[in-house]
């Protein structure tokens, strides 16, 4: 197996994890991720939204694998991984499975992202990523 570097990427910020109510969309070759903020540890607000915005996405996976089955070692990197819900850039050669959301081929300079939710784990292949951070609208 080939040795992971994983690059953490939100020191100062992360998903509510209690109730992260993730949503997941796709248009082209972009991938939203949308979830609560976690303002209890963090500098956020309560019911402050973000959004990760992955550009150039080639690939996408949602994998069921939750807090209780990565520390019972049952996730894809729950034995390389340093901590659970958290966002990591993964360096290495990490894709080798089948369950991936295809929507082009990877391009030489695609980097893999991965974000432990409370339920969930969502891996993305894509050139670059971004975060925006918004309020709901009262109303």
């Amino acid at each position: 197996m080939t040795e992971l570097f994983f690059r953490h990427l939100n020191p100062d910020w992360n998903a509510e994890p209690t109730a992260p109510d993730v949503e997941l969309t796709v248009e082209g070759d972009t991938v939203e991720l949308s979830f609560p903020l976690n303002p209890w540890a963090y500098d956020a607000r309560e019911g402050e939204m973000a959004t990760l915005r992955f550009g150039g996405c080639s690939r996408w996976r949602w994998d069921a694998t939750n807090d209780h089955a990565w520390f019972a070692g049952d996730g894809r990197y729950s034995n390389q991984a340093p901590k659970w819900g958290e966002f990591y850039e993964v360096i290495g050669d990490g894709r080798a499975v089948d369950d991936w959301e295809v929507l082009s081929p990877d391009s030489p300079n695609s980097r893999h992202f991965l974000f432990y939710f409370r339920d969930e784990t969502i891996e993305v292949v894509a050139r670059d990523w971004s975060l925006t951070r918004k309020m709901p609208d009262v109303g």
